[in-house]
Order: C-alpha cells, then structure tokens, then sequence
C-alpha cells in the first residue's frame, strides 16, 4: 500500500497546454530534465510513487522514454536527443502534467529495490519499504540495529505475501530466499493479472503462486516461515485528501477504514495459525504506528527503520503472536 500524500493547499491553474517547444533549444538530456522541472513546479504536481521531487521524476520520464536505465542518466546527461525523441519526451512531460496520473503509469515501469516491474491502473504504483528490508534485515546483513533476523535465507521454505498486489515483493522475497516457495494474496483478479506478468517476466513462475482472496481465505491450513504485507492502510481523512495522482490507484488498494488499521488488526489475528513456531510477521502501516501499539500493547513489536522511513514497518515472531 502506499505512503500517504499531502495535497497540495491549492493547485493554481492547472496547465492543459503545452505551446511547441521550437525545435533545437532544448538539446541534451539535461535539457529536458530542467524543462520538465519547470513545467513540474508550475502545474504544482505531487511526487509520491517512487520518486519524491521533481528532479527524480523529470529524470525517470526522460530516460525511460529513450530506454535508459534511471541510473545511467549521469553518463548520458549532456548527449544529444533526435528530433523524434524530443517529440517523445515533450508528449509524456505533458502527459503527467495534464493528467496528474502517476508517472509509472505513464511508462508502464516501476523500480523496486533496483528491479524494474511491469504497472498499471490495475495495481497501486509499489514503494513499499519492505524490498529495501529484506536485503537489510533478513540473511545475515544485520541491518544497522542488530543482528538479522532470519539469519540463514536458506532456511527459509515457505513465504507468504498478503496484499501482493503487483507482485514485486513476493518477486524479491523470492531473490531474498532461494529454496523458498512463495504464495502470493490479492482480493483482486486485476492486480493478480499483472502479479503474473511480473512473475512472467522474472521467471519465476515454478517458485511463485497467486491466489484470489480475502487474505489467509484462499491458503487453507497452510503455514509459512515468513509472511510479509504491505496492506491497506489509510485513514478516512488520508483518503478524503488524497491528491490526485494517488486518487489515479485503485481505492481498494488504498483504504484501511477509518484509523486505517482494519485490514492490519484482522492480519494480526489470523496470522500465528500460518507461522511455523520460529517465523514471523513483517508488515508495512505507514503511520499508524501509535494506534496500533494502544489496540495491541501485549505485542512485543519491533519497528524497522529504513533509509526513508521511521517506525511504519514492523516485525513480530510467531511466538509472540
């Protein structure tokens, strides 16, 4: 699930066109990353799928558009674009400036922990903290507060993501865990379409298995050594404000009823009767971190921090369930 953004107060004008950049003053790469900046700015745009400026945006849209990874803009910043790549570059700034849709939807591609996956309005647009966790805290890593907490990755045989959505943490659980084999959950037939294709795409579709359902509903009485969730999770005065690139996502994937905690306080009541004795819980809530510590006090719920998060991911043994 996504990490709540703030609207804007107000947007201003929003701008609907885009007048004809003449050819041949905008030339390199770098170029048309400023230019989107400048259009970014003006039209007030909201930046929370993936990216968290407009610098990081502008530079994504443009090299996806010509087919370059994220990462390589630095070497390609001051080459030169065609006449055509321009016209293409110009079309999709005005896209996310005109529709404020998310700009993964816009190019169909998303990067997760480094790996690029396959999105569209059937999904959210995935930013879960839980990739960057994994390798972090899970195989021997340690993290920066401690030991790893599954110390040995090849112990671990069953994993089970709830809320898969995309599909892109049960492709990195599968990365993070070797001989695991992994159950992906998703009450909508849609996002398990594109789950497929991800696992499609990565070749996993031996280790990986989707199913259609309420949560632990389609799993019967079967038990993991991990189960991992970035569930719905937010509030009724998160999703009245939402802006309009989040109000672009599935609902479904998005509202967590009133406090947000609905969908989280059923995943901690059901899931020690699917955890072997020495596995655990890992689950992303974004910031309802106060509530759920009042409407559970008897958890001994350990709280991981990542590079951009503070207390919105939690881990808990089964033992303690």
């Amino acid at each position: 699930m996504a990490r709540r953004a703030k609207a804007p107060a107000k947007r201003g004008r929003t701008v609907s066109n885009f007048s004809k950049v003449p050819s041949g003053e905008l030339l390199t790469l770098l170029d048309f990353v400023r230019y989107a900046v400048s259009r970014f700015v003006e039209a007030k745009l909201v930046f929370a799928h993936g990216t968290t400026d407009p610098v990081a945006e502008a530079a994504f849209l443009v090299c996806e558009t010509l087919h370059l990874h994220p990462d390589r803009f630095e070497t390609f910043a001051t080459a030169r674009v065609t006449a055509r790549e321009a016209k293409a570059i110009l079309e999709v700034i005005a896209r996310r400036v005109t529709s404020r849709k998310p700009a993964a939807y816009l190019v169909n591609k998303i990067y997760l922990s480094g790996l690029p996956f396959y999105v569209d309005e059937r999904v959210i647009v995935p930013r879960s903290f839980i990739g960057e966790l994994l390798d972090s805290h899970f195989g021997g890593g340690g993290g920066d507060d401690g030991g790893s907490l599954i110390e040995d990755p090849g112990s671990v045989k069953g994993v089970l993501d709830l809320c898969t959505g995309s599909g892109c943490l049960a492709v990195l659980a599968a990365r993070s865990f070797p001989q695991a084999r992994i159950d992906g959950v998703d009450v909508s037939k849609d996002a398990l379409d594109v789950a497929a294709r991800n696992i499609a795409d990565y070749g996993l579709g031996e280790r990986i298995k989707l199913h259609r359902g309420d949560l632990f509903g389609p799993i019967g009485e079967a038990h993991y050594d991990l189960i991992i969730s970035n569930p719905p999770y937010v509030d009724a005065d998160g999703m009245a404000e939402l802006p309009r690139e989040c109000r672009a996502e599935p609902r479904l994937a998005l509202d967590g009823g009133a406090d947000g905690l609905d969908v989280v306080r059923r995943i901690l009541k059901e899931a020690r009767r699917h955890l072997t004795s020495e596995g655990g819980l890992l689950c992303e809530i974004g910031r309802g971190r106060e509530l759920l510590e009042a409407a559970f006090p008897q958890l001994p719920l350990l709280w991981l921090d990542t590079e951009d998060s503070e207390g919105e991911v939690f881990w808990v043994g089964a033992a303690d369930l």
